[in-house]
């Protein structure tokens, strides 16, 4: 057993650091990524212990760099795109969509592409226009990409691995306003399956279920509700596409609420997607609709705003205090 204490950022720093060790085809490509390390020192020291040919700075150029990706896994290489911030993707969502998420359906089966891309996303760091966005729903709407997002520092590190490991497409969305949380991370753990969703807190009364950086805004929201008399269970989803939609159903099932809560704008989000399915599968035990919490629908605000835009406690207990009404 060999457990580290690392923050998210540094767990993925070493999964990466696995990957490259363990395969030769593994490649590191993306903006900076090199001799900087990455505007987040994500990559740092990669590039001097592998090699330029390893770990390639690229020119500022998304969709060449998707582009260039698809073509090395093609040729049997499995590439891990690092996308600056999550607004610099949009050059090469076309690249993304039109290419690397059809590939596989379009050859019937005898082409595959495993190519990462990993997305600093979200917001609270800052920053200026384009560096703060959510738009894992954009790509979850699309067949042939899996969608993920790890909130802590195990997950970070085992799920980055298993997607390099993964012969389709995955786009790996970082929670960079939790890239300095720290926790134990076991590297020679054996990780349960990429796309399972995972109860963090048990509770009774409501389900609070989240990703990425809202996972521990609700742990807080489910601690506050705990000094009421109130019990929370909080449900990690870990995958967006696929959604272990078993797992958010045993949870309300016990539960009988669910609250939904996400960064992204709550119109047409991720959100809407499970209360629908959920709805579905859970009409008799359902005592309370199905609720979401997430940002407004509205371009991201300068900094300034951006604790007005994005939900936090007071949204997601509100959010509780209203299924709990009914």
């Amino acid at each position: 057993m060999a457990i580290e204490k690392l923050s998210i950022s540094k767990a993925i720093n070493a999964s990466l650091r696995t990957a490259l060790e363990t395969d030769p085809k593994v490649l590191i490509m993306g903006e900076d990524v090199g001799k900087l390390g990455g505007v987040f020192r994500v990559t740092d020291g990669l590039q001097k212990d592998f090699g330029e040919d390893r770990v390639i700075d690229t020119p500022l150029a998304e969709s060449g760099i998707v582009g260039t990706a698809i073509g090395l896994a093609l040729r049997g290489y499995r590439p891990v795109v690092e996308i600056q911030f999550d607004g610099f993707v949009f050059p090469a969502y076309d690249q993304i969509v039109t290419q690397l998420a059809k590939m596989h359906a379009r050859a019937l089966g005898k082409v595959k592409l495993p190519v990462v891309i990993r997305i600093p996303y979200g917001g609270a760091i800052g920053a200026v226009e384009h560096h703060s966005e959510s738009p894992e729903a954009l790509f979850a709407h699309v067949a042939g990409l899996k969608v993920v997002s790890p909130s802590n520092a195990a997950d970070a590190y085992w799920m980055l691995q298993q997607a390099i490991q993964s012969d389709d497409p995955v786009i790996y969305f970082e929670p960079k306003r939790r890239y300095h949380d720290r926790a134990e991370v076991d590297t020679e753990a054996i990780p349960g399956p990429l796309h399972a969703a995972r109860v963090v807190r048990q509770g009774t009364d409501l389900t609070l279920a989240a990703y990425g950086p809202m996972v521990k805004t609700c742990l807080e929201a489910a601690a506050a509700a705990e000094e009421e008399g109130k019990s929370l269970e909080v449900l990690d989803l870990r995958s967006i596409s696929p959604i272990d939609f078993d797992s958010i159903q045993a949870s309300v099932q016990r539960t009988r609420r669910l609250v939904v809560v996400h960064e992204a704008p709550v119109f047409f989000g991720s959100g809407g997607e499970i209360a629908a399915r959920i709805t579905e599968r859970c009409f008799y035990h359902l005592e309370a609709p199905v609720l979401r919490v997430g940002g407004y629908h509205a371009p991201y605000p300068p900094s300034r705003l951006e604790d007005e835009y994005l939900p936090g406690l007071d949204r997601v207990l509100d959010a509780v205090d209203r299924a709990l009404a009914y």
